[in-house]
Parts: C-alpha cells; structure tokens; sequence
C-alpha cells in the first residue's frame, strides 16, 4: 500500500476544471421549445457534446440502446459525444422512426405559454450542444456512457436542480442581462451535471476509472503536473519521482485509471493545449510550440496533424471562418418533429 504523499483538493480540482475546459472550447448552440400533441425528434450523431434539460411537462428519451427512459421535469440528459437517440411523447417509436424537423416546426410555440401547466404529453424543452472538432474531447468524457440521465430527485444534487431552475427562470421570462446570464448558466449546468454524474459515478464504482483517478492523490497529482507544466520535457520516470513512486509501478497505477499510458495523456494534452491557444490567441506557431512542449514549430505541426487531421494554421483559420460563439436559435442537433 503507498501512502498518497503529495495530493490535494486543488489538484482535483484543477484537473477537474480542464475537463470541463475542453468541453466549454467547443461552440456552444442551443435550442428552446414547447412540444405539445403527439410529438418526436431524432437528434445527432453530433461531433460534441450535446444535453437536453427538461424544464417543464414530461417525455421519454430513447436512447442508442435499451428501453426508453421516461424524463420529468428537472431531469437532465448529457451526450458525452453527441451519440444518435430520441425524445418524444410515446415510448413506442424507434430512433429511426422519428426524423428531422425543420428549425420552425409545427410543435414549437411560444414559450410563455403557460408552461408551469402542461400536461403530461407536452414537454418544455432546452436542448444544447458543444461542437468539439477532431481530437479535442478529453479523454475523461470518453470514458462516460452514450447517454447520462440525471433524474431530479429530492435530496440528490441540489446545485444542478439550482441550476435548473434558474435556467428556466431566465428563459420563460427574458430579463435584462439575458444575452450574458444564458451562456454562463449554460456553463454552469455543464459543470453541475458532470459533478454530479461524477458523485454518483464514485458510489457506484469508487476504486475504477477517471471517477478514482481525479479523487486518487497520487494520480491526481501526476495530472496536475501534466496540465500545468506541458512544456517541461517529461519521462514517465520523472512523473513517477514528483509523486514518490517506481515508474513500473506509476504506469500501472496510471494506464488503469486514466485509460492510456502517462505519455500518451501526456501528449493528448499538450496537443489539446495548443488546439485551445490557436483558437483563442495570435501567438505564431513557434510560440505554441515551446509552450506545450515541442522543441520546433515542424514536430509540433505534424504531431498536430496527426491527432486532428489538418495542419495547425488551417484549423486556426477554419476555427476563426466558422465560429458561431454561443447561438440561440438554430438546432445544435439535426432534429425533426413527427406528427
């Protein structure tokens, strides 16, 4: 048994707030209704991460595989890479039997409504999606099943039922201030539903995957040291000493929680790292390069290209062409409503 010699909350944290980075680079979109009578849509495969919040009235949600899910109000749907399902008013349609619905489809109303008074066939719904390209979804959402459901239950994770509800506050009655509140509690929900997806996750499984890696001490340090240091050249070996352990036995430790080898983490990260100052800073290539850790701006090109299948400066330059920032309006997914 090894002693956890140099981790801490911070470190948990911090690494925790990289995840939820990673998912927050991606271009936000998202889409409000009410759907009333017999209703349905398809939404996806989507490349990102994608949720439903039903705010108001009841539905089911049909997931890639298994039965339906039946959803309340309050509960919360996250898919960690955009996976293909459904949601409707029956549970007796199959994914494929729900197709897409033009943005201005029949069963979208206003959403004033009266949506405190739906009946069980209507539901009032927020559907949003993070666009991520190639390579940028951390390997911790990889590692999350097609679909979360999060149902609202009394007691349980009283921050995301917060967020929630002060989600739906500010869409049923658009208030100044609305253009800044949305996308930061968008935000907000993001974090609050992967926590608790996280939490529940620890229950269930204390001692496997990325749930023990971000609460083990010794790994969550090894992270820490990774994230916050990506251009200092590191070998397993020195990985393995910040932490006090063999570096057989560091790998072993690592590969099992993270789910790849430290220096293969280590590599994602620092490409992720330079994907992320492309689009958000001017610095030159050469720059980038040194920061995350490679010695000339050529292998840090093609390590990039490899991992996101374009060079460096054409995803800058695509980033900056097509990037939409958080949209209200249009369908994060492809979507259509039956009936």
């Amino acid at each position: 048994m090894i002693d956890p010699p140099t981790g801490s909350y911070d470190d948990t944290v911090d690494v925790f707030s990289d995840v939820i980075a990673t998912v927050r680079a991606g271009r936000a979109k998202f889409s409000r209704s009410l759907r009333t009578g017999p209703w349905g849509n398809r939404f996806g495969p989507y490349p990102g991460a994608g949720f439903h919040v039903l705010l108001h009235g009841g539905c089911w949600l049909i997931p890639p595989s298994g039965a339906p899910v039946q959803l309340s109000a309050g509960d919360v749907v996250f898919l960690p890479y955009g996976a293909m399902h459904g949601m409707s008013d029956s549970p007796h349609r199959t994914i494929m039997e729900l197709p897409p619905e033009p943005d201005n489809g029949p069963a979208i109303r206003a959403l004033h409504d009266e949506p405190d008074v739906l009946s069980a066939n209507q539901a009032h719904l927020l559907c949003g999606a993070y666009r991520l390209e190639r390579g940028q979804a951390h390997p911790f959402l990889r590692t999350l099943p097609e679909v979360v459901h999060i149902a609202a239950r009394p007691g349980r994770h009283s921050t995301l039922r917060a967020a929630v509800d002060l989600l739906g506050a500010d869409l049923s009655e658009p208030r100044p201030g609305a253009g800044a509140a949305l996308p930061a509690l968008m935000d907000l929900l993001l974090v609050y539903l992967l926590r608790a997806w996280l939490d529940d996750e620890v229950e269930r499984r204390p001692h496997a995957g990325w749930p023990a890696a971000l609460t083990d001490p010794v790994i969550a340090t090894a992270l820490h040291h990774i994230h916050h240091e990506p251009s200092r050249r590191w070998t397993v070996q020195d990985l393995g000493d910040t932490i006090g352990m063999s570096r057989t036995a560091f790998t072993r430790r690592f590969t099992s929680l993270v789910g790849q080898p430290p220096l293969a983490y280590l590599t994602w990260w620092r490409l992720n790292t330079g994907a992320r100052l492309l689009q958000d800073t001017d610095a030159p290539l050469a720059s980038i390069a040194r920061q995350v850790g490679y010695t000339s701006e050529y292998a840090f090109a093609n390590a990039f290209r490899r991992e996101f299948g374009t060079a460096p400066g054409r995803f800058r330059r695509q980033h900056r062409s097509c990037a939409a920032g958080f949209q209200e309006g249009a369908h994060p997914y492809p979507v259509e409503s039956v009936g």
